[in-house]
């Protein structure tokens, strides 16, 4: 299991088969994501890696919390991208549905959500879920 801020391996948390520099950290090392879909697996690699500086970054300020509280019985396995709408290089507004599978204390799980993308400052940001659901 990865360290907070540190990928066990090369390849990227968010299932892209990517090398985690040539994929993700990229972003978390300063280059602004161009789309909602890379700036959702971003995020999510950012969960994974407990990046919390990154997450808050990225959420829009209308609703970004103050805080990220992570919670410690939780292991993030892997992500599914279901569908992407809009969110694209001229787009302001997009949205990604995505299977995010997780254990919470050694137990499967699966969250299922749609989230909502907005572009703020010439930067995508995560806006909120549209609806989301966690499946046994």
């Amino acid at each position: 299991m990865s360290q907070p801020g540190r990928v066990d391996d090369a390849t990227c948390p968010c299932d892209t088969d990517k090398d985690y520099e040539d994929c993700c950290g990229r972003f978390h090392a300063g280059r602004a994501p161009s789309t909602a879909l890379e700036t959702m697996r971003s995020r999510y690699s950012a969960y994974v890696l407990e990046l919390e500086a990154y997450l808050l970054d990225t959420w829009a300020t209308s609703t970004r919390p103050p805080t990220i509280g992570f919670d410690p019985t939780i292991r993030w396995t892997g992500l599914e991208i279901i569908e992407t709408e809009s969110g694209g290089l001229f787009d302001d507004t997009g949205t990604v549905s995505f299977g995010a599978d997780h254990a919470v204390d050694g137990m499967p799980r699966r969250l299922l959500e749609k989230s909502r993308f907005v572009r703020e400052d010439a930067s995508w940001r995560y806006l909120d879920a549209e609806q989301a659901r966690l499946d046994a």
